[in-house]
């Protein structure tokens, strides 16, 4: 895991590698080339992973000098392809995947993408050729930002190594904006929230070839992996359970190649745990343990204690644990929007930062994680409305009702309100569209109503991710997963978490994203995700006999929770408060001052939950102070 910069036409300027200097800390980098279009320049800071010594260092070359790339990520499956090449004549002078992903391009060109199991953003640079190649891993796991003027282009890990480049300004991307205040969803599509910066998608590649492009010309991405359609896949539960476990064991198994320590996070839920089961079982034939770290609160109601408990008991792990303080999570507010460069989305975010800060204490430079699991899976309860929209459409009320009366049963969901949720999927496209719209603008958002967006009242966000990756309208949970993995929502939480763990100097991994096991969940149908008011029903089968029961038959779901609503309506109060009006001060064209006041107050005085809105309406606020910004 490490930081890169690439630039064609601009000044050359270390400072652009040494401001994301936390991202790699073991080693510095940095190359100046000439060409057609003006210097050309690569930095790194390295994180070293795989081969520590200095022959891994980047930027890296191959081919006698033709070939240079800076690269962050991993190839999990880099030892196979070094195998491959080598049989087809190709020679190594390191150990490190990063020479093995040159030799592939070398071998293979852009057709190598395809071959790699892994995560990674990365810029090639063909000295011979005068062509410039970058590209992002199949979901986004790793970041890639571009920015492109008619001086130059320049790729870079995080925003802030961009922000200053001639022709750019600090302005505020309104469309991206309204998405993430009214409906919680950033990283859903190119753009980012400062205007003139993008991103590359999980997915996508640009080739900038000096003899066909040019600076100021428009960057010819294109989309390099695209999701297969939902469904397709019809096999018995006992098969579906059997592939997805291997699959995920070997994920594991690939994920835990590293030359330095290892640990995990967890969260006591049932995507962490099993990561944690599975690691305890591949470590267990080589005398290794597991460490693990864990956030706990006082709060009773998110409090996942005794669960994390029972995984560390049964899996013989070493734990750490760490306790995020109510006043911190102002405290270090300003620190943590910085490193994540933009708004983020609740104060589960800085807890995160906690687990992160005590594994870096614990002196773990690579943790694997749980994320992607919900999204492939159907995990988050909004799936519901889908699935029993769809079980509406078929007939089958007999299997609707036991849904329904498992969801009041296990998670307290009234049946009136399960009914409002699936009239929407039940409803053509169109009008489903219309009349959220209207609600929107007259009941959820009135608070958003301010001159900027008014032209943005009652967009869907979750609609504009689907459109983004070409995606069909979603009919059912099939769908639902396609655009939760690919645009609208596991590219934020990936974002979070890489800020997170780069700011500590640690690599985290994903297993739950290898693209095998990915493709695999997006084939399988419906069946195999929800069952009664069950969710993720092939991930608990197959946990089966690996995971403690009390964990595997969980039905609650926190999410990485904090205590947020009773720290609002407690002892953070007052800093909500003078934070909501330093927001209203710096962006006043963007709010409905009275909707604002009316919300914020239903939300502090209990008369209405104090949801995530509250938090994202502040973080808005730190983020502009931080970085400048103008509306």
């Amino acid at each position: 895991m490490c930081g890169i910069w690439f630039s064609l036409g601009y000044l050359p300027d270390p400072a652009c590698i040494d401001l994301v200097a936390h991202r790699g800390p073991d080693d510095r980098g940095w190359r100046v080339f000439d060409s057609a279009a003006g210097p050309v320049a690569l930095g790194h800071r390295r994180l070293s992973i795989i081969d520590l010594s200095a022959a891994a260092a980047q930027p890296m070359s191959y081919g006698h000098g033709r070939y240079w790339i800076v690269y962050n990520g991993e190839i999990y499956n880099y030892l196979e392809l070094r195998d491959e090449l080598a049989g087809l004549g190709h020679r190594f002078q390191t150990q490190s995947d990063t020479e093995v992903l040159l030799a592939a391009y070398a071998q293979w060109g852009e057709g190598c993408l395809e071959r790699l199991v892994g995560m990674f953003a990365f810029v090639l640079w063909d000295a011979q050729a005068q062509t410039a190649f970058a590209a992002r891993d199949r979901f986004g796991i790793k970041p890639l930002y571009v920015a492109a003027t008619a001086s130059g282009v320049a790729f870079a890990s995080e925003i802030k190594q961009i922000l200053h480049l001639p022709g750019l300004g600090r302005q505020l991307n309104l469309a991206r904006a309204y998405d993430f205040l009214s409906a919680g969803i950033m990283d859903h599509t190119g753009e980012t929230l400062f205007d003139g910066i993008r991103q590359l998608q999980g997915g996508e590649c640009v080739t900038l070839n000096l003899q066909h492009w040019h600076p100021g010309e428009p960057l010819p991405v294109r989309r390099w992996y695209k999701l297969l359609t939902a469904g397709g896949l019809e096999i018995g539960e006992a098969e579906a359970a059997r592939r997805f476990g291997e699959l995920l064991a070997d994920s594991v198994r690939l994920h835990l190649r590293s030359d330095v320590p290892v640990g995990t996070c967890l969260s006591g839920g049932l995507d962490s745990s099993s990561i944690v089961c599975l690691m305890a079982r591949e470590l267990d034939g080589v005398g290794g343990r597991v460490h693990t770290v864990s956030a706990c609160y006082d709060v009773a109601s998110v409090d996942e204690r005794p669960f994390m408990e029972a995984v560390v008991a049964q899996a013989g792990c070493v734990p750490h644990w760490c306790h995020p303080r109510a006043e911190d999570a102002f405290a270090l507010a300003e620190r943590i929007t910085w490193h994540q460069d933009e708004p983020f989305g609740s104060t589960s975010i800085f807890a995160q930062w906690c687990v992160f800060a005590e594994a870096q204490a614990a002196r773990l430079k690579v943790m694997l994680d749980g994320q992607g699991a919900d999204e492939q899976l159907a995990g988050y309860h909004s799936s519901f409305g889908y699935h029993f929209a769809a079980l509406v459409r078929q007939w089958r009320l007999a299997a609707l009702v036991r849904g329904m009366a498992e969801r009041q049963a296990w998670h307290g969901t009234s049946y009136k309100a399960q009914a409002r949720t699936l009239l929407g999927p039940l409803l053509p496209p169109g009008l489903g569209q219309w009349l959220r719209r209207g609600h929107q603008t007259l009941i959820g958002h009135d608070w958003l109503a301010g001159e900027a967006f008014r032209s943005e009242l009652g967009r869907s966000a979750f609609e504009t991710a689907r459109e983004s990756i070409g995606a069909p309208p979603v009919s059912g949970i099939g769908e639902l997963c396609v655009v939760l993995t690919q645009a609208s929502n596991l590219a934020m939480l990936l974002h979070w978490e890489d800020r997170n763990s780069m700011a500590h100097g640690i690599e985290a991994r994903v297993p739950f994203l290898d693209h095998r096991l990915v493709e695999f969940c997006i084939a399988l149908g419906d069946r195999h995700k929800i069952v009664g008011g069950d969710t993720k029903r092939v991930l608990r089968t197959a946990m089966a006999g690996i995971l403690p029961e009390t964990v595997r038959e969980r039905r609650d779901k926190l999410g990485f929770a904090t205590p947020e609503e009773v720290w609002f309506r407690g002892p953070l109060r007052d800093l909500v408060k003078a934070g909501i009006e330093q927001t209203l001060a710096r962006f006043p064209g963007l709010f409905n001052r009275q909707g604002v006041h009316a919300r914020a107050n239903a939300m502090l005085g209990g008369e209405r939950p104090a949801d995530f809105s509250l938090w994202r309406l502040i973080n808005l606020g730190i983020w502009g102070r931080v970085f400048e910004l103008t509306a």
